[in-house]
C-alpha cells in the first residue's frame, strides 16, 4: 500500500485518507498531468479473488456509465499487486453524515431523491443493478449536489449478489424482500432501497433495525411505517417505492418525474406540517359553508344598522338642541358644551347662545311679513 505524498503511475500525487471501507479505502490525490483533484480508491493489504472481482466490476461499470448524478471513472491501473481506480473527487460527505444531524425538509429530499432516481434511471436503462443503494454509498458535496457511488455490487439484471456472509450484515437494512428471499433482481430492488433511504432523510431513523435475521423477518411481514404528516403525493409514493411486491414499484424514471411534481407544488412542506396544526382548519366542507353563511349575514346586518342611522332627516327642519336641561337634551352628551348645536343635512352650525338664535328666528319672520305684504 502506497504512503502519504506518494506518486502513484507516476501521476497521481496521494494525500489524506476520504473514507475507509471494509476491503479498500478512498485517499485523496492530486492529478500532476491535468491539475486537478482527484479521488483515488486502492484495496487493501489482505483482500482475496472475490474481492478483486468486485473491484474490477465497479471500475468496468462505472466506466460504461456516464450520468450527472454518477461518480465518473478517470483512470484505473496497478501499484505491484494493488489495483487502484481514479474516480472524479466529490467534496463533501455522505449522506449518511448528513442524516447523523437530524431529518432533511421535505422539498431538500424531494430533490436529492428526484436527483437520484434519475440517476438510477440512467443505470437500469443500461441493463444494470446497482444492488446497494444506502445513505453510505451517496455522496454529497458542498452545495447539496448528491451522486450515487459503489458499483462494486452491480450486476445486470436477473443475475445473482455477489458478495460474502459477513459483507451482508452491513447492508441487510436496504435489502429489497426478494433479495432476502432469494428471488430474481430487477431495477424494481433499487427502488425498494431508494425508497428506504428517502424515508430515513424524513425521520432521521433507519427503519429497519437489528440483527441481519431480525432485519429480513421484519421487512418480510411489515411493510416500512409512512409518517402521516407528509404530503399525501409523498406518503403515496414512499407507499409504493417500498412495496413488499416488486410489480407495484414505480420504475425509477417515474419516481423522478413524481418527485419533481412534488417539489413544484405550492407551500409543500410548510402547510402540510406545522402550519396546519396552527391554522386549525374547519374539520369539514360545511362547517366551512355555514360560517361563511352566518359571517355574510352578520355584515349584511351591520351595513343595515350603519345605512339606518346615517339616513337623513325627513324634512329640512332644524335639530335644535338647547342646554342640557332643555327639551332635546337627550341628543346632546354630556361633556359638549353649553351651546346650541343646529343641524341640516350635509352642514352643521354652532351659536354661541339661545338669544342669538331667538333673533335670528324674529328676523326671518320679519322677513315673511314683508314677502307676503
Amino acid at each position: 500500500m502506497p504512503g502519504y505524498y506518494d506518486l502513484v503511475a507516476d501521476r497521481y500525487r496521494l494525500a489524506g485518507i476520504l473514507g475507509v471501507g471494509g476491503v479498500a479505502e478512498v485517499r485523496r490525490a492530486w492529478d500532476t498531468v491535468l491539475r486537478r483533484a482527484v479521488a483515488i480508491k486502492l484495496l487493501r493489504n489482505g483482500y482475496d479473488a472475490a474481492d478483486r472481482r468486485r473491484f474490477d466490476n465497479e471500475i468496468h461499470t462505472l466506466a460504461g456509465l456516464s450520468h450527472p448524478g454518477l461518480v465518473s471513472v478517470y483512470d484505473a491501473g496497478t501499484i505491484g499487486p494493488t489495483p487502484f481506480v481514479v474516480m472524479q473527487l466529490v467534496d463533501g460527505s455522505t449522506l449518511r453524515d448528513r442524516i447523523a444531524y437530524g431529518p432533511l425538509p421535505i422539498t431538500v429530499v424531494c430533490e436529492l431523491g428526484r436527483s437520484l432516481a434519475e440517476a438510477l434511471g440512467h443505470v437500469h436503462t443500461h441493463g444494470v443493478v446497482h444492488r446497494d443503494i444506502k445513505p453510505s454509498n451517496i455522496l454529497r458535496d458542498r452545495d447539496g449536489t448528491v451522486y450515487l457511488a459503489d458499483f462494486g455490487l452491480a450486476r445486470a439484471a436477473g443475475t445473482t449478489r455477489l458478495t460474502r456472509s459477513d459483507q451482508f450484515v452491513g447492508t441487510a437494512a436496504y435489502l429489497a424482500p426478494e433479495q432476502v428471499r432469494g428471488g430474481e433482481i430487477t431495477p424494481a430492488v433499487d427502488v425498494y432501497a431508494l425508497g428506504l433511504v428517502l424515508l430515513e432523510c424524513l425521520t432521521g431513523l433507519r427503519e429497519y433495525e437489528g440483527s441481519a435475521i431480525e432485519i429480513a423477518l421484519a421487512r418480510l411481514h411489515r411493510s416500512p411505517h409512512v409518517p402521516d404528516r407528509l404530503p399525501f403525493q409523498l406518503a403515496r409514493l414512499l407507499t409504493l417505492m417500498t412495496s413488499l411486491h416488486p410489480g407495484e414499484r414505480p420504475s425509477a424514471y417515474e419516481c423522478a418525474r413524481i418527485l419533481r411534481a412534488i417539489g413544484r407544488s405550492e407551500a409543500i412542506g410548510t402547510v402540510t406540517t406545522r402550519a396546519r396544526v396552527q391554522q386549525r382548519p374547519w374539520r369539514s366542507r360545511a362547517q366551512a359553508l355555514l360560517a361563511a353563511a352566518l359571517a355574510s349575514l352578520l355584515v349584511a346586518a351591520c351595513s343595515a344598522d350603519v345605512a339606518h342611522d346615517a339616513a337623513p332627516p325627513a324634512s329640512d327642519e332644524k335639530l335644535v338642541a338647547e342646554q342640557p336641561n332643555g327639551p332635546r337634551a337627550g341628543l346632546v352628551p354630556p361633556d359638549v358644551p353649553a351651546t346650541s348645536i343646529a343641524v341640516r343635512p350635509g352642514s352643521i352650525e354652532s351659536d354661541d347662545s339661545p338669544a342669538k338664535a331667538r333673533k335670528r328666528a324674529q328676523k326671518s319672520n320679519d322677513g315673511k311679513g314683508k314677502h307676503g305684504s
